[in-house]
């Protein structure tokens, strides 16, 4: 193996790994993600010229001070927050200095840049992404240090102009291409290194809990707002609907028929919106008042029994607005206790509930249902009727009219509501790409001229339809539904299931849930399907694991975990006072499978070093020889002097000769006992191996005097 391949791609490896795990665990774009993948694999691609010319030199310098230039204007001058800005910095220095580097000592400089973004990035996010690049970085970094030395070792002699007999002096290109300076046992060695240091690690982790978080978390931005659902629904501004796979929440039942359905349509309800100028829906009222804090039970409709209540538990990754969703029978809810991101709850108007906590991460908790069901949210104060009943002032007559004559031949409120809902979900059509926002009255264009539209058009017409015939409506925005993971037994509520909807208030009744949109689209959706939508479910399953046991890692786990051992090694100790005969069968067949793979590594390794005349494996003598020339090829590669794999011992001792090589006498020497031991079939002396080794320190001795 190539001494300076090997190096590069490890460095490479590291360097690489290294900004993944910060670019996996920060917030940035999907644009500037590209372009920091693009950038980073042209500087791994550019070669590294062993000299650079003069008006190259200073250029990672002058790149250096840019970079540090513009991020303290964005520092000044924008709203970017100091964390963002300090890790698009060392993601910056880690790009400059691969495309720059001239040497040992910088690579040097990309493994510490490297273990410092393995470091910034548990501060920052810590995902699965996170994790896989860890478990890399503790593999390869051993190999990657060892390497990093000896490269600088061979650099340094050839900076203080170290020569040999021949006053040539020494050639590093060349030792760099070398084949024989590391094999594949050095390089499987150092990485085995990883092995105690990652034991070491893990052990760390489960001893000492995560309990606090840095302080540059706290100002942080927590993520762009997802079209369909938000604390505003703006008619005019279309975003990317049903297009975004990440995911927003995992949902788990406490039962599931068998098999579970692949979607589950829940209507989430996260807000609801009262307010409509015509164009954008709003709060009129805000306000926030302290209910709860995590542990502790929430009663939202009735107290519910939390032993035989169905329940469902909610995983919510970090949202804004920072809104808990229930499902519509929900009767009471509970946030779990997690000393790494205490919370407490808050009620705003119209019924939504919010958390707090001090880092905005997301959240855990259980929703308890009312049996028998009943809506969540019974009650609207006649002080709260008129702002339900609220119209915008230029609200066309022909949308009224239209009100009037799909409900005409109602009898009652819930006729009424049935036929306008009956009415959108038939004679209109769901389109992300609706050219009625474009309009000066979207809604009317929407209900006369485009008749195609999104979900927030159909809960808009709905409410305001209904309003107009004195019925109380709401806007809700939240999320559908989900679909189900067959590898994490949960359901996938990603943000493309943002959704709108509509509550109407009947008397007696109380809030009723209603979605006006086409029953095809108002269901959970999901953009890819086979292979593919199976891997994706793996990975998520995966991460979600990782959440809840490393990242999740908290004092209430750590309890759970030593319970649980105590209680295992209890039971280890019984087993094995009295192991069962099916215990013991199998540890005498592990001991049997691992004594015969072993002799059978051995023979062929035997037949690997045979005599290729008589096939028989070699003698004591020919071993020891063997390990005694092996030696002299380190000290003649030491010396620059080298012998390529494909150059038979002899031959290659004749060559130094001709080349008047001052040990090359030597060199033939200890060559000829070699050869005649090893394909010889004389025997090694000990004066013969006095006479090798005495030699060896004669050549070593010569090697430091040159140097």
């Amino acid at each position: 193996m190539r001494f300076g391949l090997v190096h590069r791609i490890m460095t490479d490896s590291l360097a690489a790994l290294g900004v993944l795990a910060l670019v996996t665990s920060s917030s940035f774009s999907r644009g500037v993600m590209a372009a920091i993948l693009a950038i980073l694999a042209a500087a791994i691609a550019s070669r590294e010229p062993w000299r650079q010319d003069a008006a190259e030199r200073h250029i990672d310098t002058v790149s250096v001070i840019i970079l540090t230039g513009v991020q303290l204007a964005r520092a000044t001058m924008g709203s970017a927050s100091v964390l963002d800005l300090l890790i698009q910095f060392a993601v910056g220095l880690q790009l400059i200095r691969v495309a720059t580097r001239k040497g040992a000592a910088h690579d040097q400089q990309i493994i510490v840049l490297a273990l410092l973004h393995l470091i910034a990035g548990t501060v920052v996010g810590g995902g699965l992404g996170y994790g896989l690049c860890f478990f890399g970085l503790v593999v390869i970094t051993p190999g990657a240090l060892v390497l990093s030395h000896l490269r600088r070792e061979v650099e340094g002699n050839y900076r203080q102009g170290a020569r040999d007999r021949t006053g040539l002096p020494v050639d590093v290109p060349r030792i760099l291409r070398s084949k024989r300076v590391v094999g594949k046992r050095f390089i499987l060695a150092t990485c085995l290194l990883s092995l105690p240091i990652l034991m070491f690690t893990v052990s760390l982790f489960i001893v000492f809990p995560r309990v606090g978080l840095s302080l540059l978390l706290l100002n942080r931005r927590h993520g762009d707002r997802m079209v369909g659902f938000s604390d505003t629904v703006n008619l005019g501004q279309i975003g990317t609907l049903r297009s975004d796979p990440t995911i927003a929440l995992r949902i788990s039942f406490h039962e599931l028929p068998n098999p579970p359905p692949d979607r589950k349509i829940l209507h989430l309800r996260g807000t609801a919106l009262d307010h409509y100028d015509g164009r954008t829906w709003t709060q009129s009222k805000k306000f926030q008042h302290n209910l709860a804090a995590a542990g502790d039970l929430l009663v939202l409709n009735a107290v519910p029994d939390v032993a035989k209540d169905p329940k469902m538990h909610l995983e919510l990754e970090p949202i804004d607005p920072s809104v808990l969703f229930l499902p519509r029978y929900a009767s009471g809810l509970r946030v779990l206790r997690d000393t790494n991101t205490p919370a407490r709850i808050t009620r705003g108007s119209e019924g939504e509930l919010r958390y707090q906590t001090a880092t905005g991460r997301g959240v855990r908790y259980d929703v308890f249902s009312v049996q028998p069901r009943r809506p969540t949210f019974r009650r609207l104060p006649a002080k709260f009727r008129d702002r339900h009943l609220q119209l915008p002032t230029d609200l066309t007559q022909r949308i009224r009219d239209l009100a009037v004559q799909w409900s005409h031949s109602a009898k009652d409120e819930i006729t009424k509501i049935d036929n306008i809902h009956r009415m959108l979900r038939t004679q209109y059509r769901y389109d992300l790409d609706s050219p009625s926002g474009g309009a000066k009255q979207p809604l009317d264009h929407f209900l006369f001229e485009s008749k195609r539209g999104h979900c927030e058009y159909f809960s808009t017409a709905m409410a305001v339809m209904l309003r107009t015939l004195g019925v109380p409506t709401r806007n809700v925005t939240g999320f559908v539904g989900g679909t189900y993971n067959k590898y994490g037994g949960f359901y996938a509520v990603r943000q493309g299931d943002a959704h709108s909807w509509v509550e109407a208030f009947v008397d007696g009744k109380g809030w009723l849930t209603f979605d006006p949109t086409p029953p095809t689209a108002a269901v959970p959706q999901s953009d890819i399907d086979g292979v593919l939508a199976s891997l994706r479910d793996l990975f998520e399953a995966f991460s979600q694991r990782w959440n809840q046991h490393v990242l999740g890692y908290d004092l209430r786990q750590q309890i759970s975990l030593f319970e649980s051992l105590r209680r295992n090694n209890h039971g280890s100790i019984q087993l094995l006072a009295r192991p069962p005969k099916r215990f013991v069968l199998g540890f005498l067949g592990c001991i049997l499978a691992l004594t015969s793979g072993y002799y059978i590594y051995r023979r062929r390794r035997q037949l690997r070093t045979a005599d290729p005349t008589s096939g028989k494996p070699p003698s004591r003598h020919a071993l020891l020889a063997s390990k005694l020339y092996a030696s002299l090829d380190r000290t003649m590669n030491a010396l620059g002097v080298g012998r390529e794999k494909s150059v038979p011992p002899l031959l290659h001792a004749r060559q130094l000769a001709g080349d008047a090589y001052p040990q090359a006498a030597m060199i033939m020497d200890l060559t000829r006992i070699y050869t005649d031991v090893r394909f010889g079939g004389a025997k090694l002396t000990d004066r013969q191996q006095q006479l090798f080794r005495r030699q060896l320190r004669q050549l070593r001795q010569a090697k430091a005097t040159d140097s």
